[in-house]
C-alpha cells in the first residue's frame, strides 16, 4: 500500500511510525520518493536551510483565521489519486504558503503559483469573470497534470519541481551547461547553472515536509490544525447557471455570502461566467439539502457586457444607454459609491435583449452590420468601445438586439 506523509483523520502520520535510523526515516523516504540522493539531506546547503526554518518553528506563520486552508486535506486526496509523491503537497506550501489568492511579482496566482499562459495550457480558465487558479481543486488537477508531463519529460521527480519553478528551458539549458542532471552540480551555488530562488526551491520542500512530520512541532504549530481542518470546513461541488449571483444562492440556501465567496475565490465578479450554461460553485455539504430543496435557477439576466468607462462618463449616462438600473449596476460591480474612474471595467448585466458575438468579414462597414442586426451605428461603436469606423477582418463585435 502507497505511504502518504499525512492522514486526514488525525494528526498522526505514517510515516511517523518509521524507524528513525537507515533507509526507513522520513527524511530518507522524503529524498526517496523525489529521486534525490541520501546524502542531500546531509548537504551543507540543506544543514544551513535545516537551521534557517528552525527559527520559523518559534513563530507562527500561517492564518488558520482564515477559511482558504479548509481545502488542504482535500490535496492530499487528490494528489494520491494521481499516484505521484505526496511531498508535493508541500510544494504548494513553498510557493505560496496555500494562499488561494497569492500573487507574485511576474503575475503567477493561486496556491501554486500559475502563469497565465501554462494555467490555460492546462485547462484553467482566466478572464473577466473568473480565475481558476484560485480554484484550489482545479488548480491542484492543473498542477500534477504538469508536474506528470514534467516528470516524463525529464524523467526524475526533483527536476519536474525545479522545471516547475525555473521552467522547463531554464532546467534544459542548466543541464547542458553542467554537462549532467546530477542535483549536487545543478544547485552548486558557485557555478549558478540555475536561478537563486529554483537552487534553494528542493531545499525547501524538503524541509517543509520534515517540519510536518515532526511531531512536537505539529502540536504546537498552526500547520496540524490546517492540516487536518477539513473535517470542519467540509464542502462539495454544485452546478448553477451560467451569469447567477452568489448572494442569490447564499440566499436561497441560507448561508452568509462573504462565507460563500470564500469557499469561491475564483469568482471574481460574484457571479459565475454568464458564457456557460453550468459552472461548477462549492457550498458546505451540510448545505446539500437546502440547495436541493431551494435552489431554482433566476432568470433575471440573460448576459453581460464587459464596459470600459470613460472620461465624462457616470453612471447615470451608462445606465441609460444600456437600459440599465444604476443599482443594478453598482451591485454587480461591488460599488459602494457612484463614483467611477477612467479605464475602470464595468460588468453590464443585459436583460431582455440577445446578445451576439459577430465576427467582421471582408467588406463589412460598421453601417452594415448595424443594418444587419437592425441596430443603431452609433450604439455599436459605444457596446464595442470603437472611438472610429475601422474594422479588421476576423474582429470580435458584440451586437445586442
Amino acid at each position: 500500500m502507497r505511504i502518504v506523509l499525512i492522514l486526514l483523520i488525525s494528526i498522526h502520520f505514517v510515516l511517523a511510525s518509521y524507524d528513525a535510523k537507515g533507509e526507513n526515516s522520513i527524511g530518507h523516504y522524503i529524498t526517496k520518493s523525489l529521486d534525490l540522493p541520501t546524502s542531500f539531506l546531509y548537504s551543507k546547503k540543506f544543514q544551513k536551510i535545516k537551521r534557517e526554518y528552525a527559527r520559523y518553528k518559534n513563530h507562527h506563520f500561517f492564518n488558520v483565521n482564515k477559511v482558504e486552508t479548509y481545502f488542504v486535506p482535500e490535496l492530499v486526496k487528490i494528489i494520491n489519486a494521481y499516484n505521484i509523491p505526496d511531498v508535493f503537497l508541500f510544494m504548494a506550501l513553498a510557493e505560496s504558503n496555500f494562499a488561494v489568492k497569492a500573487k507574485s511579482h511576474k503575475k503567477a496566482v493561486g496556491i501554486w503559483q500559475f502563469m497565465p499562459a501554462t494555467a490555460k495550457k492546462y485547462g484553467l480558465r482566466i478572464d473577466e469573470f473568473v480565475d481558476e487558479r484560485r480554484d484550489p481543486y482545479r488548480s491542484t488537477n492543473a498542477a500534477i497534470k504538469y508536474l506528470k508531463r514534467l516528470h516524463k519529460m525529464f524523467g526524475k521527480w526533483y527536476l519536474a519541481a525545479l522545471a516547475y519553478n525555473a521552467g522547463e528551458g531554464a532546467v534544459k539549458r542548466a543541464i547542458k551547461r553542467a554537462g549532467t542532471d546530477d542535483v549536487r552540480v545543478l544547485l552548486d551555488e558557485k557555478k549558478r547553472y540555475l536561478p537563486k530562488e529554483s537552487r534553494r526551491y528542493l531545499y525547501k520542500i524538503v524541509m517543509l515536509a520534515l517540519m510536518a512530520n515532526d511531531n512536537e512541532y505539529m502540536l504546537n504549530s498552526d500547520l496540524a490544525y490546517i492540516l487536518t481542518r477539513g473535517e470542519e470546513f467540509d464542502i462539495m461541488p454544485v452546478e448553477i447557471k451560467g451569469a447567477e449571483l452568489l448572494d442569490y444562492v447564499a440566499n436561497k440556501i441560507k448561508l452568509r455570502l462573504n462565507y460563500l465567496q470564500d469557499l469561491n475565490p475564483h469568482i471574481k465578479r460574484g457571479f459565475t461566467p454568464p458564457d456557460v450554461k453550468k459552472y461548477s460553485i462549492y457550498i458546505p455539504k451540510l448545505k446539500f439539502n437546502e440547495f436541493k430543496k431551494f435552489y431554482k435557477p433566476s432568470n433575471s439576466v440573460r448576459g453581460f457586457l464587459v464596459y470600459k468607462v470613460k472620461r465624462g462618463d457616470s453612471l447615470y449616462k451608462i445606465a441609460h444607454r444600456y437600459g440599465i438600473k444604476i443599482a443594478l449596476i453598482k451591485k454587480f460591480n461591488h460599488l459602494s459609491s457612484n463614483l467611477l474612474r477612467p479605464n475602470q471595467k464595468l460588468i453590464l448585466p443585459i436583460a431582455k435583449r440577445s446578445r451576439r458575438i459577430y465576427r467582421v468579414k471582408k467588406g463589412d462597414t460598421i453601417l452594415k452590420i448595424a443594418h444587419k442586426f437592425g441596430v443603431d451605428a452609433k450604439k455599436l461603436k459605444i457596446w464595442n468601445d470603437k472611438k472610429d469606423n475601422f474594422l479588421r477582418i476576423g474582429e470580435k463585435l458584440v451586437v445586442l438586439y
